[in-house]
């Protein structure tokens, strides 16, 4: 009897341990998880995504891209601690842009050629979500949590209410873009006019916009910490009128007003990343810091660069290279390489497939994509993305005539570049092509250069010109109701 009582009481220590070491395994699991060492898959939680966009913002004024005209220490913080790309593309322009990003689709694919200002300008237009998907929409039907914070300004909330919902987005808090026969509208700085989800527009008094924007999104990752989430933040920030900041509120010149917005642009990125700190999520989120298209012509900035000092002038909506080329830095603590520097080919339709790797998310079978995920690189397993040329293109306003909106152009001119050489290309032919590692001004014309290389180069990009549409499409939408403040097609 008494080797029974034993044998049991010793089956019954075997069990506990086997218990504990269970225990002690899943904790690891679970601690593992939360540091998530690798993109989404079935055996590790999926990373966050905090994808920052400035407005009207070229490279000459980041320090880290060799901006010497004032510090960007938080942004250079996230270049230093992860990976700073130095050929990376976005439209010229805002609309432009913005389709692109979120559809992962060239302009001449998507339509949307040039600006047109949806909530000012009307006549039907809009960012159709029937006929258009978004990163927004794969990711929160994946199961993110989704939020957006900023300027949208292609479609209009007051004619579409729910349309930020249908694109993808759980929650948002945006500056409506100005409104048609609606003043308080145009704010978006001081006593800002905010759309945001579950209340009406409406004048926030004695607030900065900026803070407001940063603020919901502050909350929202307070509120969905424990679940993989998605925030888009088109800032405001450092797009005209200049102003003052609740940072520097004695400057008096548009110059001090503009060098204010960026450092308190500065100050917001270093404001998210504490937060994510401070919320233990830093390592599992991958932040992604750029600018949507060049400084405002009327600023210009030094900027130290491999030739020495030069000074760029603000490219926005120019096809040289300070209208499209961006500033772009990719940061994740233990996930991203820290301290690289990366020459990878890589413009906004490349967004959308990345976003989807790094998410796990499987694409749809037709979907039709321009872009090439950078996932691989951005994880340190591949050094170079699959990309030979990016490209870039729309500026100025588009057309309006009886059938709607329309590109300015049957062939929108765009340009194209490599590591290299780099071409512009009008009514589907090759006018300019130049060399931006001895020509970083774009002053010599190489086109008539008969030198191997040039030759070899010019081909090249006559290749892929060749693939590409030969008329450019408008916008997808199904035309709204009209309205009042609709800009009518000229006679």
């Amino acid at each position: 009897m008494p080797e029974t009582v034993e044998s049991h009481s010793l089956a019954l220590r075997c069990e506990t341990l086997v218990t504990s070491v269970k225990l002690e395994a899943l904790c690891l699991v679970l601690l593992a998880g939360l540091l998530w060492p690798g993109p989404g898959s079935a055996e590790t939680p999926r990373p966050n995504i905090l994808f920052i966009m400035v407005d009207d913002l070229g490279p000459e004024w980041i320090s880290c891209y060799g901006g010497l005209e004032l510090k960007t220490p938080q942004i250079d913080a996230l270049a230093s601690g992860g990976m700073r790309f130095t050929n990376a593309y976005s439209m010229p322009q805002c609309t432009p842009t913005r389709v692109t990003l979120l559809t992962g689709q060239y302009p001449f694919r998507h339509g949307w050629c040039n600006h047109w200002d949806v909530p000012r300008w009307g006549a039907g237009c809009h960012f159709d979500p029937k006929q258009n998907v978004t990163f927004a929409r794969l990711l929160r039907d994946a199961g993110y949590a989704t939020a957006i914070a900023g300027k949208w300004q292609i479609n209009d909330f007051r004619v579409q209410p729910k349309v930020l919902k249908e694109h993808g987005f759980d929650a948002w808090c945006m500056w409506t873009g100005y409104e048609g026969q609606n003043p308080p509208s145009g704010r978006r700085y001081w006593d800002p006019y905010v759309y945001t989800s579950g209340q009406q527009s409406r004048t926030y008094r004695d607030r900065f916009g900026p803070d407001v924007f940063t603020d919901f999104l502050v909350e929202f990752m307070k509120r969905h910490r424990r679940q993989p989430m998605l925030l888009y933040f088109p800032m405001v920030l450092t797009h005209g009128p200049q102003v003052h900041t609740p940072q520097n509120p004695k400057v008096k010149t548009r110059q001090e007003k503009h060098e204010a917005m960026v450092r308190y642009t500065d100050r917001l990125v270093g404001r998210l990343v504490a937060t994510l700190d401070e919320l233990a999520i830093r390592r599992r989120t991958i932040v992604i810091f750029t600018t949507d298209n060049g400084t405002s012509k009327r600023f210009r900035a030094r900027m130290q660069g491999p030739s020495g000092v030069r000074v760029v002038r603000g490219g926005k909506g120019l096809l040289t290279e300070n209208g499209p080329w961006q500033p772009f830095s990719v940061n994740c603590p233990g996930t991203v390489p820290a301290g690289v520097v990366n020459d990878t080919l890589t413009d906004f339709t490349d967004m959308l497939p990345t976003f989807a790797e790094l998410a796990g998310v499987r694409l749809p079978e037709d979907l039709v994509l321009d872009g090439h995920s950078l996932a691989p690189v951005l994880l340190g397993q591949k050094k170079n993305g699959p990309r030979s040329w990016i490209l870039a293109m729309g500026r100025g306003a588009a057309a309006l005539d009886a059938k709607g909106v329309r590109p300015q152009q049957v062939y929108t001119d765009r340009v194209l570049r490599d590591k290299r050489f780099k071409v512009l290309v009008e009514a589907g032919r090759i006018t300019r092509m130049v060399d931006l590692v001895t020509d970083p001004e774009e002053v010599k014309n190489l086109i008539e250069s008969r030198e191997r290389e040039h030759v070899a180069a010019h081909r090249k990009f006559a290749r892929i010109i060749a693939g590409f549409p030969k008329r450019d499409p408008r916008p997808r939408y199904a035309p709204t109701a009209p309205q009042p403040w609709d800009r009518k097609p000229a006679a």
